[in-house]
């Protein structure tokens, strides 16, 4: 009977190089049947890796995705943002009278972008911290997408569901205040900066808290401040009150509208309002895109 120690080929191992020439170390197993660039002898060659998505065609890619996704929920979705918000104007109009006054004028743009803040902060903020808390963000974070294109694409996506909620809402307020619907084309504005910077926001609570009941409730009381700071007037609220609105960039979209809606509108102010809210929509995406590469990096 063969001792395999003596030929260690015939018991299945790996045959020893012996020889002149051939060092002792290099002549046992090393542990290293392969090449040095980690392929196998006879193997298939591996494939590279994709190339990461350029920005705009991820960001095309995750919206059509997310908008496909959430198509299901578009009609709860739409009843409760629009309901909440003409059932304020409803309610406000027993103690602020009709007409091109300041306090009309308030209310109206601001149950209009409350309809945003309803998506962008509050829904947005529950999203993300329900996807963090599930371990959904792993599977984005294996596509070659960069992480704005993932929060921006996603904002987008529920915010689209919101046009023909704010649209209604800013036409029947100014119907039951008697204000004038030919400023409404600043919507087109209005919208998409305000739903940048309070998206951003809303993502970043979402994807930095703890936990997901924390990131539900900082959703919440995110659109309690846009609700409560949007529909009253500055010059009617105390000055730490003013202060702290200027923290909330959905308020600057709001006075921008208001303008729209007086008799002669300042249009300087307009600038001013909507420069203002797209500086701040910057940052507040800079800073969800770094919580999301924080969150899918654990």
């Amino acid at each position: 009977m063969t001792d395999p120690r003596e030929h260690p080929a015939a018991a299945g191992g790996p045959a020893l190089a012996t020889g002149p020439g051939v060092p002792a170390s290099r002549a046992g197993h090393d542990g290293h049947d392969g090449h040095d660039d980690g392929t196998v002898p006879g193997g298939p060659t591996p494939e590279p890796l994709a190339a990461g998505a350029r920005p705009l065609a991820a960001l095309g890619a995750v919206y059509r995705a997310q908008l496909s996704r959430a198509r299901v929920a578009r009609v709860p979705l739409l009843f409760v943002a629009t309901f909440q918000s003409v059932g304020i104007m409803i309610l406000m109009r027993g103690v602020v009278d009709a007409g091109a006054g300041e306090e009309a004028r308030a209310v109206v743009a601001g149950s209009t972008v409350l309809v945003v803040a309803f998506v962008a902060l509050n829904l947005l903020a529950q999203y993300f911290g329900r996807l963090r808390a599930t371990g959904g963000l792993d599977h984005w974070a294996t596509l070659p997408a960069p992480a704005a294109s993932v929060v921006l694409g996603t904002a987008a996506a529920y915010a689209s569901f919101t046009v023909p909620g704010v649209l209604a809402t800013a036409l029947i307020g100014c119907a039951l205040y008697q204000l004038p619907v030919t400023g409404l084309w600043l919507l087109i504005a209005v919208v998409p900066l305000a739903g940048a910077a309070l998206a951003g926001l809303g993502a970043a609570l979402g994807l930095l808290a703890p936990r997901q009941e924390l990131a539900t409730l900082c959703g919440q009381l995110g659109m309690s401040a846009a609700l409560l700071l949007g529909v009253l007037p500055a010059s009617r609220m105390p000055e730490p009150i003013q202060w702290l609105r200027d923290l909330l960039p959905s308020t600057y979209g709001v006075d921008a509208l208001a303008e729209v809606l007086a008799p002669v509108p300042d249009w300087g102010s307009v600038l001013a309002n909507l420069a203002v809210c797209g500086a701040v929509g910057l940052p507040a995406l800079a800073l969800a895109g770094w919580a999301y590469r924080r969150a899918a990096g654990r």
